[in-house]
């Protein structure tokens, strides 16, 4: 059967998947290799992406909080392939804790990786893209940015500010003909839920925030333990693919296991109802 994507006629497009050593950044890169893009994909943990290269994807080390490693993967691919036309700016990590037993440095790491580093990533990209009126970059934010859990107040930030930060970008990017899309994941069966967890709790499971944060664990765990409680990275790929296929994609799509549900009640229902329903899962 004959690809539909809107890139099958043409010079093969060039896309950066950042986070790709597992999880939905890696799904995406196999959904793109497949659709017949050169897909770069980055991490910090290259290793991790053998398996991607023998697929045909270009590995490159990268720690999205280091400046000097974000100029070199895109010096690297412009000088390769001219530049990015889809950026994918997956890389990401939960820092959960109470907000008194986190410090600013950890807040500010949060920042750094969630937000700060797709934003320089992104400054770079688009210079290629608005010399070829063309381009879209799609940002992995979160149900978490348009809603809350207890023991996240600097995750929780930083996807908000991702949704607000992409929204702008959005407006100042469509007369250059680029577009931006966001993704909003649910529940994914991803390492998110163990990376966050231990961590938590080194910081608030012993002080004033203890049975909480042991709350927190026990509803994570039971939540991630559970068969078909969470959608797998895939469902994340397709979505991505579906956006880059797109000649108008969607704004935002909502995707995976108690995303839109989520998401309906915290709209419609109101704060002090959204409030018990998230607090009795911490109980």
């Amino acid at each position: 059967m004959a690809s539909t994507s809107p890139f099958s006629q043409l010079k093969p497009q060039v896309a950066l998947v950042t986070g790709a050593s597992s999880g939905m950044g890696k799904e995406t890169a196999k959904r793109l290799l497949q659709e017949g893009l050169v897909v770069y994909v980055a991490a910090r943990r290259v290793a991790q992406m053998e398996d991607l290269r023998a697929l045909g994807a270009i590995p490159l080390q990268m720690d999205i909080s280091v400046d000097a490693d974000i100029v070199a993967v895109v010096n690297a691919i412009t000088a390769s392939h001219g530049g990015i036309d889809v950026l994918v700016n997956n890389a990401g990590f939960g820092m959960y804790g109470a907000m008194e037993d986190s410090t600013l440095a950890d807040a500010r790491y949060q920042f750094e990786v969630n937000l700060f580093g797709m934003a320089r990533l992104t400054q770079l990209a688009l210079p290629h893209m608005r010399r070829q009126q063309a381009g879209k970059v799609i940002n992995i934010s979160s149900m978490g940015g348009k809603m809350y859990t207890p023991l996240g107040s600097w995750y929780h930030a930083t996807k908000h500010a991702v949704e607000g930060w992409s929204d702008c970008l959005r407006l100042e990017l469509a007369p250059l003909g680029i577009q931006v899309v966001i993704i909003e994941p649910g529940v994914i069966a991803t390492e998110w839920g163990g990376v966050m967890l231990e961590p938590m709790l080194a910081r608030s499971g012993q002080g004033p925030y203890h049975a909480m944060a042991h709350g927190m664990a026990k509803a994570m765990r039971s939540t991630y333990a559970k068969a078909g409680a969470a959608s797998p990275p895939s469902v994340v790929a397709d979505a991505i693919l579906q956006a880059v296929r797109s000649r108008r994609p969607k704004t935002r799509y909502v995707i995976g296991k108690m995303a839109k549900p989520l998401m309906f009640i915290r709209k419609y229902f109101g704060d002090r109802l959204f409030d018990m329903a998230i607090m009795s899962q911490a109980k």
